[in-house]
Parts: C-alpha cells; structure tokens; sequence
C-alpha cells in the first residue's frame, strides 16, 4: 500500500524551512573539503561601501594593504560562520599571508590573526605563566624553535595564531592539556619595511613556511600537529588577540585559509613572489598606474614599458595602446583605455573555484536571478522566503553586490527577468505565505506580479498582477515574435496539487498578459523552454500527485500554435530541467529531490541527463548522477570546457553539504572537480562581469547567500 505523506511534511520540504535539525552525535567531525577561505575579505566586505572601525587602507610601493588602528569587534567573527558543520580543526591546512612589517614591530609581540576560546576568566587569577622546553634545529643557516607555553588568557584561551615576536614568526596553537606549543622561524627576515607573502604549510608530518617562493624553511616537530582541536564556540580575530595588546602594526593584503590542502603550488612560482595572488579582497585589489622597480621606486608602466608583465593590471585611458602579458593565462591583452582586449590567449580553464562574497540577505533565499539593465549594470533579484522584509534587487560593483532595491513580496519562491524590444521586466512567483503566514488555504496574497523597469525612476514598478497557485516558478519566451509567460502553479489549497498550469501571451491591444493555454501538472515546480532547428519545446518538473513524488514530468512540442505532448519521463519530485549543448548535441538534465512511495523518503538518489535521439525523436537516458535532494542545476562554459554544477539541498539529516561541479569528459560524460560547501542550497547562477566569471548560490536555510570566482589558467 502507498505510503500517503501529509501535506504539511511535504510542503515543509519543498519550501526548505526555517529550522535546520538540530541533531547530536558522539562523533567529533572535522572541518575538510572547504574551499580556501578569504579571512580578510570576509570581515572587509560586510559593508564593502566602508572601512569598518578601527580599519583604514593604506598604500605602500603601489600596492594598497589594511591598517589597524584598534582591535575593533567588525574584524572579529564566529568560526562556525566560516568552517560550517564540523566541530574539529583541519588536521592539514595552509595560511597564505601577504603582509608588510615595520622595523619597529621586532620589538613587540603582535598578532597576524587569532582564534580565540568565548572568553573566561581564570580562577587563580593568573594571567599568564611560561615554562620553555625549546628544542632548536639548524636548516640553510635558519634557526627554528618549538617551544611549549602554558597559558590562562583574562580574555579567552588561545585556540590557534600567527604572531611575529622579535624576529620570529611564530605559528602557536593549544596542544594536549592545555598547553600552547610554539613552533617559531627565526632567520624569515620579515621587518625589513616591504611586501612578503608566506605560506605555511601544517601537515601530519612537518611544518613548512616558504617565504616569497624561495626555498621552504621547515619544522619536523616532537609532536604532531592535533587531531583533536576543537573549535566550538571560538571567535577568529583579524590583526590582534581581541585585545589592544598585540595588535598588529603593519599592513595586511592577503589573509586566505586553506583547509586540507598544500597551497604553496596555488601561487608559487610568481613573476612577483613578494605579492603573489591566491584571494585579495577587491577594495585592494585595484593596482595604481605606478608599478615598482627592481629597487623598490615607484614607475610608470605607461612612460617606461611598452609590455608589462603581471597578474594584475587595471587598464585606463593613460594606459591606452600598452600591451600586457600575463603569465596566468599565457595572453597578450592590449588596452582600449577601459578594458583589455585579447590579442593572444591560451585557452581558458577553470583551475579552482574560489569564495569572493558573503551576501548577508534579509531572509532566507529560493532563488536568484542575474540580469543586466542598460546604464546599470550587472543586477540580482532575490526571492525571499519572508513577507516582512519582502525581496531584493541588487546592483553588481568592483567589490561584489549591493542592496539596491527592496520589493515587496509574499513567499517568494523564484524571479524571472526578460525583454520585450528595449522594455525590461522581471516577474515574481508569490507562494502566498511566507515564515509568519502559514499557507493554509487559498489565501488572498495567492497572486505573482510582474514589474517594469522605469528608466526615469531607475528603479522595477508594479506593472500587472495574475492570480496564480503557490507559484513555484515562471518562464519567458519567444515564438514567432510574440512573447509568452508560463508559470508553474504547485497547489491549490493544501492538498490539491494535481492543477493547471497556464501560459500566458502578450496582448499588444489591452497592453498586458492574457491566458493563452491551460497545461495539466502534478505539483509543477519548473519550466524549460528550449528550441532545436525549427522546433520549439516546453518542459515541465512536476513533484508530487499528491500520493508519490514518483510522478511523470512532461515535455511539449509546439504544433500549429499550441503545446502538444512529445514525450513523457519518469521522474521522482522533479524540481528543475535545465538544457544545454555540446556542439550539435543536445542535452536535457533533471534535479530529483526524494523519492517517495512505500516506505520512508530517499534524499540520496540519481538525477538524470538525457540526450535528444534525432533518429528517434526522443531523449534518451546518457547519464545518471548522484544528488541529494537535488533543487536546480546550473550549465555554463570556460572558453573550450563545459561545466554543470548541482544545487543538493539536503541528505536526510544535514542542510550543510556539498553542492558539486562537475566538468565535461567527452566520452566519460560529466565528472566531478570542485566540491562547494553550501547550506540548503536552493538555485546557482553563473555570471561574468569584466572578463572574470563568478557563480552565486542562493541558501533556503540561512540568510546569506554567496558568490564564487572561478580562477582560470
């Protein structure tokens, strides 16, 4: 007998709920398969229209760095925001700092970043004893010392740092008991008043610092790094301890963490080794005209090179007819005076992917969708799960987006943005409810709403409102120079989800959209128009009949000016289609979300790419791909290469898993490359903005979205 879920478990699925479950286990989990973490820019970029307290940005040799002038709270945050669902530090990581030392901070003890315990105060009233055990090593002429402190901070125990002491820098971390172990490297020469930038490598079996790409000074320690180092409830602090004393005096350009990884071959060998690039946040990444000489003056590119070579240039109209070379991409790029142009380049590929923003949103997120707007720019929409902070639109800048506009909404689910001539619209799909309106009936909010861009106001206005049914998505296209509107109605009421769906077309006498045709669906939750040759289709997700989400979604052909139906395909909660091609070949994939029928839901199951037979009018299975509650699927290409990332939302018992890239292998079919750590991912977007490519995904469980740059070579 077919098990029957209740509506309300359904819905609370599919609208992927405020609450995250909150499970214990007797297993420590440690922090792996992140990304490299931008420290420095995750402080830097919450308000990236200004320097947060007690932060001011300073220029040294033509290279912008940060100065901190107090130990502000803004460069301090929670660990957890950072190494999400894990309890134990990474038991092998690599910190890549790129720093400028003043002669005067080899007389004190100043930290490059802290992590800190939630601060306690020590009962005996001791705020700090030492007990040396120094062990010392001679590698090339350098001294290297690891040393033991016990220590009981007033303000917190350290768990883990980087701190220059004399002439040392020390990498200090709490061992077994409490005890704090130093592992110092003399001899780096690091106050000397320029730029360096350092790797240190932390392994199962030694400890390694490569200082400008030279040669690595290293550490075979008495003990091994520790498996157990908990990290719940710590704090990282940027430039200090959370105290005025040790605050760093120096500049700082670079702060990147990368867990379980050796990232010295990221950025070494460099044609600059003192400024080599792994993540900058872009308030410093924008170079002056004026470069460096071999003695450290500054020059003028434009005056004393015809060809620069670099992995940064900015090109403006002083710079109008330079050539540059970079390494990186193996390309000869000329300047126009606003951007560089290729005149030779190697083919572009996708190296690594790495974090660019944190988008702190005003609600939880089902979707996002990225537009452009003639004299604005690049822009986002977000739908909001709340109807009290209602959606947003966002305007893309040098340093990621930025709120632009707040738009009024009503469980927003998804945005969808087209063209009519030079008219700009973006439609919204209002479920109806939202975190503090149950859906529990046909509510009078049940309507979507399209809205117009005012090129006089700059801003999206109300322009027509259609009833619709926990509208879960919409789709715009063309046909013949008329433009069409569908949209997926989920459900009517609570348990009614076996209901048209309808197509709307543009009148061009009463100015507005009106029913064109009616389509049967089953908890419709996606729409994908695509066109092969003269042919024209329509694909609809369907999730739930109901009874089981082992439903049939079903694509239309259109014929003699209607959809009619080309073929149907088992699907199991059917959440997003998404076409592509590779050369002539043409591909359909689906995001399964569970399965449900006898027994209790499968999050853990295949999503399927299927490929158009032409012989055989029909797509046909080609690949099979494990997801977990797979929600959208993102295609894009990087130059000659092509890319699919999944949306896994959720595996059963965790909304904090990998969503995953997966590239194009030719005869393999797609395979995986990157692992993104993500948090009950709901939609992935990719965009290109000055000839660099980014991808954004959009979180139903948190309030925060995030952007990702795809480093190419």
């Amino acid at each position: 007998m077919l098990f029957v879920m209740s509506s309300l478990i359904f819905v609370q699925f599919l609208l992927l709920g405020l609450r995250v479950i909150d499970t214990t286990t007797d297993t420590w989990r440690h922090c792996t398969d992140f990304l490299p973490l931008d420290l420095l820019s995750f402080v830097l970029e919450r308000d990236p229209s200004k320097l947060v307290p007690g932060v001011h940005m300073k220029q040294a040799g033509a290279v912008r760095g940060i100065h901190f002038s107090s130990p502000h709270t803004s460069m301090s945050f929670p660990s957890s925001q950072l190494l999400v669902n894990c309890d134990l530090f990474p038991k092998e990581f690599s910190i890549i700092v790129t720093l400028k030392v003043t002669s005067s901070a080899a007389k004190r003890n100043e930290y490059i970043f802290s992590l800190m315990e939630p601060k306690t105060v020590d009962k005996t009233g001791l705020v700090e004893k030492k007990v040396d055990n120094e062990e010392r090593e001679q590698h090339g002429g350098m001294e290297k010392k690891e040393r033991r402190v016990k220590s009981n901070e007033e303000r917190g125990r350290i768990i883990l740092g980087l701190r220059l002491s004399g002439k040392r820098l020390h990498f200090l971390f709490r061992g077994h008991g409490g005890v704090v172990e130093h592992w110092g490297f003399r001899g780096a020469r690091l106050a000397d008043n320029q730029w360096h930038t350092l790797v240190l490598v932390v392994d199962s079996r030694q400890v390694r610092l490569t200082v400008d790409c030279s040669l690595p000074l290293e550490i075979v320690p008495s003990r091994p790094f520790p498996t157990d180092l908990n990290i719940q409830g710590s704090r990282f602090h940027i430039g200090s301890r959370g105290r005025w004393k040790g605050l760093y005096s120096g500049l700082l350009r670079q702060l990147v963490l990368v867990p379980g990884s050796d990232a010295t071959h990221h950025i070494c060998p460099s044609s600059d080794p003192q400024l080599s690039v792994l993540s900058v946040p872009p308030l410093l990444s924008d170079l002056s005209v004026a470069g460096r000489d071999g003695d450290g003056h500054a020059t003028s590119y434009e005056t004393q090179e015809r060809v620069a070579v670099g992995l940064e240039r900015s090109c403006s109209e002083l710079l109008q007819g330079q050539l540059w070379f970079n390494p990186l991409r193996k390309g000869l790029y000329l300047c126009d005076g606003t951007t560089w142009i290729a005149v030779l380049e190697d083919h572009k590929r996708l190296d690594y992917v790495l974090e660019h923003q944190v988008l702190i949103t005003g609600s939880e997120t089902h979707d996002v969708e990225v537009f452009q707007v003639p004299g604005m720019g690049l822009m986002a929409a977000m739908a909001h799960r709340s109807a009290a902070s209602g959606s947003a639109v966002y305007l893309w800048s040098n340093t990621g987006f930025q709120l632009y506009q707040n738009i009024s909404t009503y469980g927003a689910l998804a945005w969808r943005h087209f063209n009519m001539g030079k008219k700009i619209f973006l439609v919204v799909s209002n479920s109806g409810g939202g975190s503090d309106k149950p859906f529990d009936k046909e509510s009078e909010m049940d309507f979507s709403v399209i809205y117009k861009w005012s090129k006089k106001r700059k801003r999206f206005v109300q322009f027509q409102t259609l009833q619709t049914y926990c509208a879960r998505d919409w789709e715009a296209f063309n046909i013949n120079r008329q433009t069409y509107l569908a949209v997926a109605n989920h459900r009517k009421g609570n348990n009614n989800h076996t209901i048209n769906s309808v197509i709307y077309k543009w009148d061009r006498s009463t100015k507005s959209f009106e029913v064109y045709q009616m389509l049967p669906t089953s908890g419709a939750y996606d729409w994908e128009f695509f066109t092969v040759g003269p042919y024209h289709f329509l694909v609809v997700a369907n999730a739930f009949d109901g009874v089981t989400t082992s439903v049939d979604s079903v694509i239309y052909v259109w014929v003699d000016g209607s959809f009619k139906v080309f073929q149907t395909i088992k699907t199991f909660c059917a959440t997003d289609w998404e076409m592509f091609q590779i050369g002539s070949r043409v591909f359909l994939v689906v995001a399964n979300g569970h399965r449900l029928a006898n027994g209790p839901s499968q999050y853990a199951i295949n999503s399927t790419i299927y490929e158009l037979d032409m012989n055989g009018q029909l797509f046909v299975r080609f690949q099979d791909i494990m997801t977990y509650s797979a929600v959208d699927w993102e295609f894009f290409t990087l130059g000659e290469e092509y890319f699919l990332v999944v949306a896994n939302s959720f595996n059963g018992e965790s909304y904090s898993l990998n969503s995953i890239l997966y590239r194009w292998q030719g005869y393999e079919g797609f395979v995986p490359v990157h692992w993104l750590p993500t948090i009950g991912c709901s939609d992935w977007e990719f965009f290109s903005s000055k000839g660099e490519s980014y991808l954004i995904y959009s979180s139903a469980k948190v309030p925060l979205s995030k952007v990702f740059k795809l480093k190419i070579y």
